[in-house]
Order: structure tokens, then C-alpha cells, then sequence
């Protein structure tokens, strides 16, 4: 048996149920959001997702984790326990709050997934939510002086965008005219995808109070399709003058909410629940702050050992889009073309939106519905960097794959 059989043969395999998010709204007061409670948007999201997978008995889902990254105010106080109880599910079901930044919802769905493959769950819901609007990144909190005071990582470290630059910086190949030839492709994809129909099936709608009146908001708010490479070229580089990262080749700030189920194996098979994928591996590694947006690149070869697999057996790629020089510097690593059809089929969060802790369930939302149209393809991953200098991957096999085993 081979070190990867053993791994997929070895306690409970975890597959992913179902996913749903609601469409992403730019962030501010002129974002669709800004009336709207973050725990709400989880609620609505949980909701549309019990409501698509009726033969589910609610009182057998185990647990809840929900991931914010400024937990406070309406995203705070142990937010999966309070969204589970605002979404009407029995008393009894438990729940809490998750928070490593960027990676909130992936980690909801690791650390439950590992709960499963341990046998102490059967069924449970996770994700992320982020009402950037109403909850900046950092907002309220307090670093340590002792990170700067004895230079234990530099001021850049904790400023996003400059450890976007540093990238750039480390890796000149990496250039502004790549960072922007690929953002406007995310936004073609983006648009492409709408067109096909492939995003719309996993939005929730949510009614929305704004200046205007009620509206309810079907579709995502922040995709430009008329981007183009000459308008890219002539936005400004807040981070750094002269730069190269601006807010066209960068995700934006936006709020929004991520949800999904998961299961073992065998209760999927016995409540008779459909499976989108199944859980094969994942990782998370440390880099340094500095240099955040690297992190993909060690979190994606510790998940690949672990799995016994190599980058050539992965068929689809879903990479948060967080700055289009952090999904370069991953492609570069593993030789892998800008344009590869394999990466990000439906576009990204620099299209998207990036709501912090709910976009690691939009890229498994995404993977799942490609690994539906692409029955030749067995693997797939979803990678994204995360605040503070750590990556993480996640690595699914299609059930849909139409190969000999």
C-alpha cells in the first residue's frame, strides 16, 4: 500500500457535502453591506445551506465553527455557537469562533475535518465571515511593541500591502506588468464564469437595507469587468511610491460570509447525501511575516508529502487572490505558467473580493463546481497565504473522476 493509499485508506474519510456563500459587497458605506449584521450574513448563509440539503437531520450536526478575524461586535461572542442558534438549529448543537486571519474558514474546516477523521463528529458546518466595512483588519487591536522594539520582524510585517511589495521586491521576475496582466485575466475569468452560470448556483441572496431602499443582492458587488491593462498601469501604489502593488492587482475590502458541510464518508453514504469532494491532505507552514504572500509555497509542499502526491498530480488549482504577485510567486516556484487554465478557473478574490476569514470556503465553493465539469482531473487544491507569515493547502480528490482506480 502506498504512503498515499494509507493516508486516504486510514480512519474516516472526510467529504465535502455542500458549500454556499453570499455574494461578496464591497466594503463602506456605499457597500451593499454597511446596514447589515456580520453574524446575519453567516445566518442567511447557514440557512440557504440547510435549506439545499433537506434530508439532513438537524439535531446530528456535532458542531459549528465559524471564523472572523476581528472578532468583536457583531462578529464576536463565540460566533459559531450564536449563528447556529440564530439559524434554528436545536439547542443541544455546539459551536464556536475561529481566527488565524486570512485562513479562518479553512481552518473552520480543518479543524472540524480532523474531528471527523478522529470519529468524534459525523456532520458539521463551517466557515467564516468578515464585515470589513464595520471591522477593518486590526481595527482595535494591540501588537505587541515588542515586535518592533527588538526588531523581531520589521514595521512591514504587519502592513499587508508591504509585505506584498517585499515579495516583488525578493523576486524581481516578478514585475507590475505581470501583477497586472494577471489581475485583468481574473477579471475576464470573473466575468466568463457569471456568463456560463458557474458562480450564481452557490450564492445565498440576501435582502439589504441601503440609502435606496431594500434590495436584495444576487450577485457580487465588487468585479470590474471593464478593467482594462491601461488602467491598471496608471493606479496609484499606496504601499510604497513607485511601487508595484496597487488596488487593481490586489484584492479589495469587502464583507461577506462562507458556509459549508462536511461529513465522514459513511454518514454521507448512509443519509444518502451527495459528495462534491473528499478531504485528502492539508497543511499549514510559517514564513517569515515579511513575506506573507510566499507562504502557499511550504503549506502546499508539506500537504503534497503528506498526500503522496507531486504539483503534477494536481488537475485544478484554486489560489486566493490576496495580491496577484503572491499567486505568481507560487506559480513561479512550482513552474507554472501565469496563464495555466488548471489555476483559478472562474477567477479570483482581486475580482471577487477577499472578506478575510470566509474566502477559504469560496475556493473550495469554486473547486468543488469545476471538479463537477472536469471528471478527467482526480486532484485538486485550494492555497492561500495568511497575515503574519503562514500559509495553507488543502488537497481534495474529485468523486466525480472518470479514471481507473
Amino acid at each position: 500500500m502506498t504512503h498515499r493509499e494509507d493516508i486516504m485508506t486510514a480512519g474516516n474519510r472526510v467529504v465535502f457535502v455542500d458549500g454556499v456563500r453570499t455574494p461578496f459587497g464591497r466594503a463602506g458605506e456605499k457597500g451593499m453591506y454597511w446596514n447589515t449584521r456580520a453574524d446575519d450574513l453567516v445566518v442567511k448563509a447557514m440557512l440557504g445551506l440547510i435549506e439545499r440539503n433537506p434530508t439532513v437531520p438537524l439535531d446530528k450536526i456535532d458542531e459549528v465553527a465559524i471564523a472572523a478575524t476581528t472578532q468583536q461586535g457583531d462578529q464576536g461572542l463565540t460566533l459559531g455557537r450564536t449563528a447556529g442558534i440564530l439559524a434554528g438549529l436545536p439547542r443541544h448543537v455546539p459551536g464556536y469562533a475561529i481566527d488565524r486571519m486570512c485562513a479562518g474558514a479553512m481552518t473552520a474546516v480543518t479543524t472540524t475535518a480532523g474531528g471527523i477523521a478522529m470519529g468524534a463528529y459525523d456532520i458539521v458546518i463551517a466557515g467564516g465571515v468578515e464585515h470589513m466595512g464595520r471591522h477593518p483588519m486590526g481595527f482595535g487591536a494591540d501588537p505587541n511593541p515588542r515586535f518592533l522594539s527588538e526588531r523581531i520582524v520589521s514595521a512591514d510585517a504587519l502592513n499587508m500591502g508591504a509585505t506584498a511589495e517585499r515579495l516583488h521586491d525578493r523576486f524581481p521576475a516578478l514585475t507590475k506588468e505581470r501583477a497586472d496582466a494577471y489581475a485583468l485575466r481574473s477579471q475576464h475569468k470573473v466575468a466568463a464564469a457569471y456568463a456560463a452560470g458557474h458562480i450564481q448556483a452557490d450564492l445565498i441572496p440576501v435582502s439589504a437595507k441601503t440609502p435606496a431602499g431594500w434590495t436584495l443582492a444576487t450577485v457580487d458587488e465588487a468585479p470590474r469587468p471593464e478593467t482594462t491593462l491601461e488602467g491598471l498601469a496608471g493606479l496609484k501604489t499606496p504601499f510604497r511610491s513607485h511601487g508595484r502593488v496597487t488596488a487593481g492587482n490586489a484584492s479589495g475590502l469587502n464583507d461577506g460570509a462562507t458556509v459549508c458541510m462536511l461529513a465522514s464518508e459513511q454518514t454521507a453514504t448512509e443519509l444518502g447525501l451527495s459528495v462534491k469532494m473528499t478531504m485528502v491532505s492539508f497543511a499549514f507552514a510559517g514564513v517569515e511575516p515579511e513575506v506573507m504572500g510566499i507562504g502557499p509555497v511550504p503549506a502546499t509542499e508539506k500537504a503534497l508529502r503528506k498526500a503522496g502526491l507531486e504539483i503534477s498530480d494536481i488537475g485544478l488549482f484554486e489560489v486566493n487572490e490576496a495580491f496577484a504577485v503572491q499567486v505568481l510567486a507560487f506559480l513561479d516556484h512550482f513552474g507554472i505558467a501565469d496563464d495555466d487554465p488548471r489555476v483559478n478557473e472562474y477567477g479570483g478574490a482581486i475580482a471577487l473580493g477577499h472578506p478575510l476569514a470566509s474566502s477559504g470556503v469560496r475556493l473550495m465553493i469554486q473547486l468543488a463546481h469545476q471538479f463537477q465539469r472536469h471528471p478527467e482531473v482526480r486532484y485538486g487544491m485550494t492555497t492561500m497565504c495568511i497575515g503574519l507569515g503562514q500559509g495553507g493547502t488543502v488537497i481534495w480528490e474529485n468523486p466525480h473522476w472518470n479514471g481507473a482506480r
